[in-house]
């Protein structure tokens, strides 16, 4: 997790730091449902690089939004679930899916 002396001091700008990128908004809005391995994720976000998916995991695993759990199996399974922080931001993230529709429904 980040130190409190890293963050930005305005409480937006330090949430849109931690998730204010298409694909980490994406990646959540996934991971709401149910935990996904690394492939599942990659056919799923069509466009994403396998280096912009393992920096996005990375970085949110390191921010406590995700964990990384990896089961001793042959071959070995990874998977990939909001934590309890991650939790959190499910209203958020029905607040944005709820402006969107709003808008779609605006534009002709």
């Amino acid at each position: 997790m980040r130190r409190k002396d890293d963050l930005p001091e305005c409480p937006v700008a330090t949430t849109v730091s931690m998730i204010g990128n298409k694909w980490k908004l994406l990646i959540i809005r996934n991971l709401q449902a149910r935990p996904w391995r690394f492939n599942e994720l990659q056919r799923d976000l069509a466009g994403i690089s396998q280096k912009v998916l393992t920096d996005s995991l990375r970085s949110m695993e390191a921010d406590g939004i995700i964990t990384r759990t990896v089961y001793a199996e042959v071959p070995p399974r990874v998977e990939y679930a909001l934590s309890e922080l991650g939790d959190s931001l499910c209203p958020v993230m029905d607040e944005m899916k709820k402006w969107g529709l709003m808008y779609k429904n605006l534009v002709k």
